[in-house]
């Protein structure tokens, strides 16, 4: 019997990632030579969807781009990768979002311009209500106003279903919010800021909540009053753009699947060391079989 595939649905960003490459960071009012400019397609909520297709999940992504060359190659990206693009609608008063993304020394710098990003509104969420209630697994980000998240994350509760919220960039979350979510995968940093700035009711709840990426040195999450800690593998680093977006669409994959939490955070931690061998956000990501080779030799 052919299993069906989780059901996953991204409301987030879509950019063009404009990538350049250079040996050290330009200081304020200096201008070096770089090595090398590429443009790849990008935005958290874009990169997360590709994740997730690629690991053999069933996506569908909720978001807008610009009625312009970048956007439309956005979406005809995203349909390559088996990424459902009904619900990505065209906004013709802004232009497609942008990231550009500065990498040295197996580091980055980024500035991200929103566009038509800004222009998913919780008005425009809440017309979608029917197609959210659908999913397995409802994925944000915060590269969209926080106002559409947070009525995303109320759709997804009433209708019983888990949200993973990746607190990117980072800003503070509002109590509701954090009650509306089911997971919180911070990276250390963004996990910092949230315990230095939440209420005592606040910080127990982030705590219990959120599954924290710490780069080489792996991930950790809580279980009751265990703390777990998954190692990264040990690979050679590109480019750690996608990374975190890489972990977070694998998973919303495996959690969709119903699997055990220690289980699934093992999976999408491969997934994430996998992903950063490669330039570019999308192009590094796993498939599933990459992924499952190293899963079961680690399981």
């Amino acid at each position: 019997m052919k299993l069906k595939k989780p059901r996953i649905t991204v409301l987030g960003s879509l950019n063009m990632d404009l990538v350049t490459v250079t040996e050290k960071m330009p200081q304020q009012g200096e201008t070096i030579t770089g090595q090398a400019f590429s443009t790849f397609p990008g935005g958290k909520g874009a990169n997360q969807a590709v994740a997730a297709a690629r690991l053999g999940a069933e996506v569908y992504m909720f978001g807008k781009v610009g009625n312009d060359l970048f956007g439309k190659k956005l979406k005809e990206i995203l349909n390559q990768e088996n990424v459902n693009v009904d619900y990505v609608d065209v906004e013709t008063n802004e232009e497609t979002g942008t990231a550009s993304i500065i990498i040295s020394d197996d580091d980055n710098r980024i500035i991200v311009v929103p566009g038509a990003n800004k222009e998913v509104t919780p008005e425009w969420v809440s017309s979608y209500e029917e197609q959210i209630r659908k999913s397995d697994t409802l994925l944000l980000q915060l590269e969209i106003p926080l106002e559409s998240v947070i009525k995303a994350a109320q759709i997804a509760k009433k209708h019983k279903i888990p949200v993973i919220l990746n607190p990117a960039p980072y800003q503070k979350l509002p109590n509701d919010l954090l009650m509306d979510i089911t997971y919180l995968t911070p990276n250390e940093h963004e996990y910092k800021k949230l315990l230095e700035e939440a209420t005592k009711e606040e910080f127990d709840i982030i705590r219990a909540k959120s599954i924290i990426t710490k780069g080489v040195e792996g991930v950790e999450f809580h279980l009751i009053n265990e703390k777990i800690l998954v190692n990264a593998l040990k690979v050679d680093v590109v480019d750690t753009t996608g990374a975190g977006d890489t972990f977070n669409g694998a998973l919303a994959v495996e959690l969709s699947k119903n699997q055990d939490i220690k289980d699934a955070v093992l999976f999408a931690a491969i997934a994430g060391s996998l992903s950063v061998t490669k330039l570019g956000a999308q192009s590094g990501m796993p498939s599933l079989n990459d992924v499952k080779k190293i899963y079961e030799l680690q399981k």
